[in-house]
């Protein structure tokens, strides 16, 4: 390294043993399509409802009017053609992979529109299961989209990396649940959008509570919600709590999101200025 070093390699012609460079690690979009927005809804664990957050951001979004598609980044767990309804596989047409559209115009891509057997184990290493990410946003005809959701895998791994560096993500909506140890969950996920350079817009707290049907009163089944908090520690500006409701899990068991009514989603939703 010379002595002279300014320790800034953009000014440098020096091949030095030291320099350090930028890569860009961003993925064509496909060339047929134009996404305006993109959101990542991402956990630090599995089992908080990402999938369901997602979808019923989705349904929200297509309420009020945009173009909506979901990305199904979970690879290994991909449950967002059951959450609509959708079976069947998907077919390449003049412009790449077409999605399959959901009954209100949603559109969507899985893994599981491209496999023979849906209930069949995805036994694939990182690289290649990032590399599946990938040529989703580049191989799938997606057409002109207002917002793209990606329901990413839980965790910070090879997927939520490739998603972080690949994708244009505007936004990141971070799900959680009430226990105590989700603090350090919510902790990872949002150090890791940071060290990405992306911004954490929302907490989405699920199962906070469930409304007796008797008498109204909520009970904390896990526990105090400790969304409010959680958000002003890592100053999340909006924040969502999403009850226990049997009709939902119903819904989305029967493939109907697109019908349900989840408590004040329409509100944060719009909230999100999206």
């Amino acid at each position: 390294m010379a002595e002279e070093c300014t320790h800034d390699c953009s000014t440098c012609s020096q091949k030095c043993s030291d320099r350090k460079e930028e890569f860009d690690f961003s993925a064509a979009m496909n060339k047929a399509s134009k996404i305006k927005k993109v959101i990542a809804v991402a956990s630090g664990k599995g089992g908080v409802g990402k999938s369901f957050v997602t979808a019923m951001l989705a349904v929200e979004a297509m309420r009020e009017g945009k173009k909506v598609a979901i990305l199904d980044a979970d690879i290994t767990g991909p449950s967002i053609p059951k959450a609509f309804g959708l079976s069947g596989g998907t077919f390449q047409g003049e412009d790449g992979i077409e999605p399959q559209t959901t009954t209100g115009g949603i559109r969507i891509i899985s893994l599981n529109m491209l496999v023979a057997d849906p209930s069949d184990p995805v036994v694939w290493r990182g690289p290649v299961i990032a590399g599946a990410v990938k040529q989703f946003w580049t191989d799938v005809h997606w057409g002109d989209i207002d917002i793209m959701f990606v329901d990413m895998p839980p965790g910070t791994g090879d997927v939520p990396l490739t998603v972080f560096q690949s994708l244009p993500v505007d936004g990141v909506v971070v799900v959680s649940s009430p226990q105590e140890l989700v603090e350090m969950i919510v902790s990872k996920a949002v150090k890791m959008a940071a060290m990405m350079k992306k911004r954490v817009i929302a907490l989405v707290e699920n199962m906070s509570y469930l409304k007796c049907p008797d008498c109204g009163r909520e009970i904390e089944v896990f526990g105090p919600s400790r969304a409010a908090g959680l958000a002003a520690k890592f100053s999340i500006p909006h924040t969502m709590r999403v009850p226990i409701d049997p009709a939902l899990a119903a819904a989305i068991d029967s493939g109907t999101a697109e019908l349900a009514e989840v408590p004040g989603f329409a509100e944060f939703w719009k909230s999100l200025g999206m």
